[in-house]
């Protein structure tokens, strides 16, 4: 993900961010700006987690990017609510 630049690391953040926020139901604690961090601070994680599996993550492209902001950001948004102790707003 490191090629697509600081424009592409926002756009992808923000959009994984958003769609994980509606899977783990957060989305009314978080606004645009919390969805962008969650989605890059996923994509760190996401990235980092596949890479211990051995999954090549430099060469995946655009949608490996997104999925992978995904993926790590859902699972960022489980282990704050485990820490804080919060649920899901219903």
């Amino acid at each position: 993900m490191l090629g697509l630049g600081i424009l592409g690391w926002i756009i992808i953040g923000g959009l994984a961010g958003w769609i994980a926020s509606k899977i783990m139901k957060t989305d009314a604690q978080q606004g645009i700006l919390l969805n962008i961090v969650v989605g890059v601070i996923g994509g760190l994680l996401g990235g980092f987690l596949l890479k211990l599996f051995g999954v090549d993550v430099e060469g995946g492209g655009l949608w490996f990017s997104f999925f992978t902001c995904l993926g790590g950001a859902v699972i960022l948004l489980f282990l704050v609510n485990l820490v804080t102790g919060r649920r899901a707003v219903r």
